[in-house]
């Protein structure tokens, strides 16, 4: 993703800044999906794996990257305390 992109880039609720999902998050993300542990924000099962993904830096919440697109819709976002396997650090 583009750094100039990713510098202006924050979550549009919290408007806490963004970063891309390390490869070992992005790992057990796809685990917890594949198990059927996810739900967006808005409460909708997440069912597709994820190839790309940023996290705020409070690492709160999870938003997809589609196509080099951020999809930075409030409702779209994955919230994190319900990954339990999820790594405590990047």
């Amino acid at each position: 993703m583009d750094k100039r992109l990713l510098d202006i880039l924050c979550c549009p609720v919290s408007k806490t800044p963004v970063r891309p999902l390390s490869k070992h998050e992005l790992d057990a993300l796809n685990e917890a999906i594949a198990a059927g542990q996810v739900d967006s924000v808005a409460g909708t099962g997440v069912r597709e794996r994820v190839a790309e993904a940023l996290i705020t830096t409070d690492r709160k919440v999870i938003y997809r990257v589609e196509d080099g697109i951020p999809v930075m819709l409030p409702e779209e976002g994955i919230g994190t305390t319900q990954l339990t396997a999820f790594p405590t650090t990047p």
